[in-house]
């Protein structure tokens, strides 16, 4: 009988050990931690089908600000802010997307020496990052830092456009 607790103890420690190591190695990390009190926005995602993808092109040319680390999401048109399947977009912008250039720098890089393509939610997250990339990128006027931030921005569009030929 002890030896089945112990077979057991062993397989829960492995299981443990491999969750620990999946999300040092994942490219969004914060999307693993329960975000807002729901269990349903661990590892939440906004596409799910073509109507989505529509949706939030539609949001994207609405004008869609992703602010900084403290600032919220910012929809101008009221009627797509006001719609349900907007509260996991603001989720992965607001908690899951990285905001601090280290963090963004360290995305990037992960994406270059990345030898697979991206699962497609990491896809869908690279993406909104280049997006708020870009947008940070022109609210800034120091020299060296426009340059460090389009530096960036150059990596994460590589990356994005080197997953693409890969499919």
């Amino acid at each position: 009988m002890m030896q089945w607790w112990a077979l057991l103890i062993v397989v829960y420690l492995s299981i443990l050990l491999a969750a620990m190591q999946h999300h040092r190695r994942a490219l969004y990390p914060s999307a693993y931690t329960i975000k807002r009190g729901a269990y349903s926005l661990i590892n939440p995602t906004f596409q799910h089908s073509e109507k989505d993808a529509s949706l939030l092109f539609e949001i994207l040319l609405a004008g869609m600000q992703i602010r900084g680390e403290r600032h919220p999401l910012q929809i101008p048109d009221e009627e797509l802010a006001s719609l349900r399947s907007v509260e996991k977009l603001e989720v992965i912008c607001e908690d899951i997307l990285p905001k601090k250039l280290s963090d963004i720098r360290r995305l990037a890089a992960d994406l270059s020496q990345r030898q697979r393509p991206m699962s497609w939610r990491d896809f869908e997250r690279t993406v909104l990052t280049l997006v708020y990339t870009s947008q940070t990128l022109t609210n800034i006027t120091n020299k060296h830092q426009r340059e460090v931030w389009t530096h960036a921005l150059v990596q994460l569009f590589q990356a994005v456009q080197r997953d693409l030929r890969a499919s």
